[in-house]
């Protein structure tokens, strides 16, 4: 692949671990509409908008919403969903990743992070790493929810970087298949039977320097 310029991250899952705080203000709000939601059911919401995940919730319990009823409840989610991440500080990103996030300035690399989270600004506020970001695009700028690669599109415009010289790091399918379809080179976070569509699978960031890394792409 070409010379890295640019590296875009998702957030959850990737920089932090704020999945448990999800699933818990999920699950309280489907056992508010009388039913329950299970880990496994709760894989389906990685990686895609509030909204989606409501109509996701919805129809497992089968319950059916005006357009304004599923704003409340997604507005209530998000508030049990911040007073839960209150309990975010520094310590809790994830392990490797500020050193990961070090080298890359180290070397000059542009850094965007590109999430559903319309959340994001406050949690990187919250673990101490704002000032990593070069670029923040967010639930609150993109119209088109991952898979579409609208987020790490706009990611490489703001930097000013063409998207070939751009890597996407992952932890979720559809953000995989959204930076493969932004023609970015994709690095998956997790498991390599999930995400398989990656360019490379890695378990985290503990113990991998940007220059192995980098020297696998080669």
């Amino acid at each position: 692949m070409p010379t890295v310029q640019a590296c875009l991250f998702d957030l959850d899952g990737v920089i932090v671990d704020t999945a448990k705080y999800h699933y818990l203000a999920w699950r309280q709000l489907a056992n508010q509409l009388g039913f329950d939601l299970t880990l496994e059911q709760n894989e389906l919401l990685k990686g895609i908008s509030r909204m989606e995940s409501l109509d996701i919730i919805l129809e497992i319990g089968g319950v059916k919403l005006d357009e304004a009823e599923k704003t409340k409840l997604a507005t209530e989610k998000n508030l049990r969903y911040l007073e839960l991440c209150k309990q975010i500080t520094p310590d809790d990103a994830l392990p490797g990743v500020r050193r990961f996030l070090d080298e890359l300035r180290a070397d000059s690399i542009k850094v965007g992070l590109g999430s559903a989270s319309k959340n994001a600004k406050t949690i990187l506020t919250n673990l101490d790493m704002l000032t990593y970001f070069d670029t923040i695009v967010d639930g609150n700028r993109v119209t088109k929810g991952k898979p579409d690669p609208q987020v790490f599109l706009m990611g490489a415009e703001d930097l000013s970087v063409a998207p070939e010289y751009c890597l996407v790091f992952e932890d979720a399918v559809a953000g995989v298949q959204s930076g493969n379809a932004a023609g970015m080179c994709t690095i998956g976070i997790g498991e390599q039977s999930v995400l398989n569509e990656a360019d490379i699978v890695i378990k985290g960031f503990d113990g991998v320097s940007v220059d192995d890394l980098f020297g696998k792409l080669t």
